[in-house]
């Protein structure tokens, strides 16, 4: 018995994703952009943070403590 007619075969996953880039055509761009704003980094940025975080000072477990050493 063949398989064939399950090539077909288009998920329900796959139809939403389908129908909600056909209504809003945009979204894709819109996912580009958020993407940018947080994650692609360009290195210059990446190396800034480095060298902030370098200089940060370590600071108590509990710092509300009234111990004055």
């Amino acid at each position: 018995m063949p398989l064939l007619p399950a090539r077909h075969y288009v998920s329900d996953h796959t139809r939403f994703i389908r129908d909600l880039l056909e209504k809003k055509p945009q979204l894709e761009t819109d996912q580009r952009i958020g993407r940018a704003i947080w994650w692609d980094k360009l290195p210059a940025d990446v190396e800034a943070n480095r060298e902030m975080d370098e200089g940060r000072v370590a600071q108590k477990p509990y710092v509300y403590s009234n111990d004055n050493p």
